[in-house]
């Protein structure tokens, strides 16, 4: 990662009254958390200048999550570290109730995999910060630093100042934009006087990682017991999870004793002596949301936007879809593709969104741990009569009670007449396809990180004006025919009447699992437009594809897009045509 991209304006020998150097980014990012990590990997990928600080020494190491979902490894493939990723977790990763008694109340077993992933996996998130950091290395035009530390910021119509305070004293960093996903005490969103809504549970919990697993059962168990709740959780490499809650007067000095830590995991291990502890930490549970996500050409992130509880595993997966809705956009509006009210569409999509997670996380909190001893008596009665009940059932161990982002304004074409049965806003599905060369892949690793336009068996451009498919291929749009398996190469004969469409900078891929037949069967228009995030940006007919190409590019921020000019083309908007062709 070389810093010759961000060069000091004043010599290192300056005296000490001078002003504090300058240097310049394109887009400086605050916290090499995993937030940060995807998307400096994100904006490095798309060829932007990108500065990234960390106030630590180094990545940190102690207990964190231990879940990711099928939406952040779809997000860890577009980044090209899925496959590193991937052999440090335990796929389809069961979660399960128990009563004080032992009796499961409620079962959550994911076996779907809609977008190419497991549906829940446990992981060691250290492991994967790991990854996404070395991944940095990839790109010379991406920087990382060290105990770095935020300091104060400024800016106007033009650019971001950062000043940042490092071994080498105090420096200003301008940079077209900047995101703070420096974590839930965030000084970006200090400095910016954002209210960071919510509460603290009045309750802490103590997170025990233990080598060489004592238990060795997989999955997931939550324990409600009346007295001290307790989370067993079976995590890759050998690793066990537990969590108990921490009880009135107990801190980390009343847990440094080693018969305190006996007596507790004494309540789930038969011999708790002989647990090897790799380490311990106190935590709260906190459910906050920013007022705003973006302040000018500041934004905010991960945990500086919205911190929730542990019970749905969702606080890291958030973060990510974070990065993966925000990084594509900001690559795009600084290299000049589409304009800057694209990043308005930010907080539009992810607010929404991450407080309906926050919602379920706390309601999921207060039902397996509540606030009196007779709500657990309640619950476990409750639950053994609606356990009996099989839609009930299958509502839990499907996780449909699970919100799905949905986003229902910004960079998209909501349907006219059934918009809650319209696809548009939600991700696309990813099953595996077959190429002309009979290789067999997920549909992203077809697509790339760009725009896509599919339709189901005929060619996506065939009725589209030159005017819009000049757009999108400036944009580095793919343009897919998707089709049975089986007629994948063949060409109808024409001496019998049929046109033989050459389908040229049309990507032909063959329908290997019957899923994309079946999604294209569901809705009524058979051409969809995917963003570079994989969320339905606008489906149409054939027939109509040119005036939804312009009410998608007005969507995203191009106002020449009435014009029906083309935007201003970058190296990596090349490449994208390249491929495509």
């Amino acid at each position: 990662m070389s810093s010759a991209n961000l060069p000091h304006s004043t010599p290192p020998n300056a005296s000490q009254t001078a002003a504090p150097p300058v240097q310049s980014t394109q887009v400086l990012i605050v916290g090499a958390g995993p937030v940060g990590l995807t998307l400096a990997n994100t904006l490095g990928g798309q060829g932007v200048r990108t500065l990234l600080i960390e106030a630590l020494p180094k990545l940190i190491d102690y207990p964190r999550a231990i879940g990711i979902d099928d939406e952040a490894l779809r997000t860890m493939q577009g980044i090209g570290l899925a496959d590193r990723i991937v052999p440090h977790t335990t796929p389809m990763h069961w979660m399960r109730f128990l009563t004080a008694s032992g009796r499961c109340w409620a079962s959550i077993e994911p076996r779907t995999d809609e977008f190419g992933w497991p549906r829940r996996n446990a992981f060691i998130q250290p492991q994967a910060d790991r990854i996404l950091f070395e991944g940095l290395s990839r790109f010379p035009q991406v920087e990382a630093r060290f105990s770095t530390r935020f300091v104060a910021l400024e800016q106007d119509a033009s650019a971001v100042r950062a000043t940042l305070e490092g071994p080498e004293g105090r420096y200003i960093v301008e940079a077209d934009y900047m995101v703070g996903a420096d974590g839930g005490s965030s000084p970006v969103r200090g400095a910016l006087g954002l209210s960071f809504d919510g509460e603290t549970a009045p309750n802490q919990w103590i997170v025990i990682d233990v080598e060489n697993d004592p238990i060795g059962t997989p999955n997931i168990y939550l324990g409600s017991d009346n007295r001290r709740a307790y989370v067993s959780a079976a995590l890759p490499h050998g690793v066990r999870r537990f969590e108990f809650m921490v009880l009135k007067g107990e801190d980390e000095s009343h847990f440094s004793r080693p018969e305190v830590m006996r007596e507790m995991l004494g309540r789930v291990l038969d011999r708790p002596e002989e647990a090897k502890i790799i380490r311990q930490r106190i935590y709260n549970h906190n459910a906050r949301l920013a007022s705003r996500f973006r302040v000018g050409r500041v934004l905010l992130a991960g945990d500086a936007a919205h911190i929730m509880p542990v019970w749905q595993g969702q606080g890291y997966n958030s973060g990510i879809r974070d990065a993966a809705n925000l990084g594509w956009k900001l690559a795009m509006v600084v290299k000049g593709a589409l304009g800057e009210a694209l990043l308005d569409t930010y907080q539009a999509e992810r607010r929404d969104h991450a407080k309906a997670m926050i919602d379920l996380s706390v309601l999921v909190g207060k039902v397996f741990n509540p606030p009196w001893p007779v709500l657990n008596t309640l619950r476990d009665g409750l639950t053994r009569v609606l356990n009996l009940v099989p839609s009930v059932k299958r509502y839990l161990l499907e996780m449909r009670f699970k919100p799905m982002p949905r986003f229902r304004a910004g960079a998209i074409v909501p349907a006219p007449g059934h918009p809650e049965t319209s696809p548009v806003g939600k991700l696309f599905i990813q099953p595996k396809v077959c190429t002309i060369a009979g290789e067999v892949k997920r549909l992203d690793d077809v697509i790339g990180p760009n725009f896509a336009i599919l339709a189901w068996g005929a060619n996506p451009v065939q009725y589209m004006k030159p005017a819009q498919l000049a757009m999108w291929r400036a944009l580095g749009a793919v343009f897919v025919c998707v089709k049975p398996e089986v007629q994948l190469g063949a060409a109808p004969d024409p001496e019998l009447g049929f046109r033989t469409d050459p389908m040229e900078g049309v990507v032909q891929l063959g329908d290997v699992q019957g899923r994309l037949k079946d999604w294209f069967g569901a809705q009524p228009d058979s051409v969809v437009f995917l963003r570079p995030d994989r969320v339905v940006g606008a489906t149409s007919t054939p027939l109509a594809v040119s005036e939804t190409s312009q009410a998608l590019a007005r969507a995203l921020g191009w106002p020449r897009a009435e014009a029906g000019s083309v935007p201003r083309a970058t190296p990596a908007t090349a490449a994208g045509l390249v491929a495509a062709e």
